[in-house]
């Protein structure tokens, strides 16, 4: 018989129901093994769960632990002189055209040993980990060849197998075209993107796809056909679009029935509506937008109306968004594109899983999984106002404390 646990005097931020935040005031969760038997008002607690020994957590607020569904926290190097080359008045694109930005990042990546991969991945996993992350999505793109791909995607999966945290690994090829392949993108689509893809999934390192589709990546055709592979292959797919310009990628996202299209600073009404018919998440990424000072604000409102469901992410990274805080970017979210704190724990809880295709984790509800966070504060819009601050008082992984 599963163990259960009976936590007692917490006031719940279910993510679930009417009120906003689903907030339950003097409530009571019940977990059974690694998933939530019973959640709601204690006085309602059900009698066959009475006899446990309770945990009185005198007041605190319990949240769904939090999901950060768009990293790359799996790299080598960093780019701090490129941080000072832009604070010079270098563009993004001017840094990458210089040969910095993501190529630089790969030749780092390419000489790292997968052991070394996953050793500095871990320094960020940890400070994730301790803010109340339980679930992290990983993508590849630093390898951009077959052997250096598969590397990032085994030294993600292995993050799972050294921290209590849920890993997705997405396998983003589709990233950048190497300096062995420029001015050759298709070739580099069908000589390594695609059968890349194919070995990573015959070896079971891939549960979605990535592509970058911007100027300075891929073309939305040339998206298309990696996304065609991934169809075939029965993975879901994902797209970084709109970041630094509108090429159609969330169209092409929405077109595809994307899981999500992240970034999408210069997405527009119609982007919106086509994502709200596919059910793609928006990924909002105020990490990028901070560090590259971009003034192009993703069209939030837009997202409102047509409903489309938001998610909040880290997007870390070496170059663009060196982020390992969840609840920064959340503050970042409300403080730069005016989310609400309730639309900012949502990014990060219900809608992040929804991002990652889950549909197990994001609430605080009977059959989903026993992840939760449990914070030193009384209002769940703390999370997103303080700023540099974390509260988290202890963390539950899989039913255990």
């Amino acid at each position: 018989m599963a163990k259960k646990m009976l936590l007692i005097n917490a006031t719940l931020a279910t993510m679930d129901g009417p009120s906003a935040y689903g907030l339950v005031r003097h409530g009571a969760i019940v977990m059974e093994g690694n998933q939530i038997a019973w959640a709601g008002p204690s006085s309602d607690l059900p009698a066959d769960f009475r006899t446990q020994e309770p945990v009185d957590l005198e007041g605190r607020l319990v949240t769904p632990a939090l999901i950060d569904c768009h990293t790359h926290v799996v790299h080598g190097g960093n780019r701090a002189k490129e941080f000072e080359m832009r604070l010079e008045g270098a563009s993004y694109e001017e840094v990458a055209r210089a040969g910095g930005g993501i190529v630089s990042t790969v030749s780092a990546t390419r000489t790292a040993s997968e052991a070394n991969l996953l050793a500095g991945a871990l320094n960020r996993v940890d400070a994730m980990i301790a803010e109340g992350v339980s679930t992290i999505e990983i993508k590849s793109g630093y390898g951009l060849d077959i052997e250096n791909e598969l590397k990032m995607l085994r030294a993600a999966r292995a993050v799972a197998t050294k921290r209590p945290v849920r890993v997705k690994t997405s396998y983003l090829g589709a990233h950048a075209v190497p300096p062995e392949y420029k001015g050759r993108a298709d070739a580099y689509i069908d000589d390594v993107c695609i059968p890349g893809l194919v070995a990573a999934h015959a070896e079971g390192l891939v549960d979605a796809v990535d592509g970058f589709c911007e100027g300075i990546a891929f073309s939305p055709e040339q998206i298309a056909r990696v996304f065609d592979k991934a169809k075939a292959l029965g993975i879901p797919v994902k797209l970084h679009a709109e970041q630094l310009s509108n090429l159609g990628g969330a169209k092409l996202a929405a077109d595809y029935g994307a899981l999500s299209a992240d970034h999408l600073e210069y997405a527009n009404e119609q982007d919106a509506q086509a994502m709200a018919e596919a059910g793609t998440v928006a990924v909002i990424l105020p990490g990028a937008f901070y560090t590259l000072r971009e003034t192009a604000a993703p069209p939030i409102d837009a997202f409102r109306e047509n409903g489309v469901a938001m998610a909040v992410a880290t997007d870390c990274n070496p170059g663009s968004s060196p982020m390992s805080s969840l609840l920064l970017a959340m503050n970042m979210a409300c403080t730069l594109f005016r989310m609400t704190p309730e639309e900012a724990l949502a990014g990060v809880t219900r809608n992040a899983a929804r991002a990652l295709g889950l549909n197990d984790a994001g609430m605080i509800k009977p059959g989903l999984r026993a992840d939760l966070a449990i914070w030193d504060i009384e209002h769940p819009a703390e999370l997103a106002y303080r700023i540099g601050f974390n509260p988290l008082w202890k963390r539950i992984f899989g039913g255990k404390l």
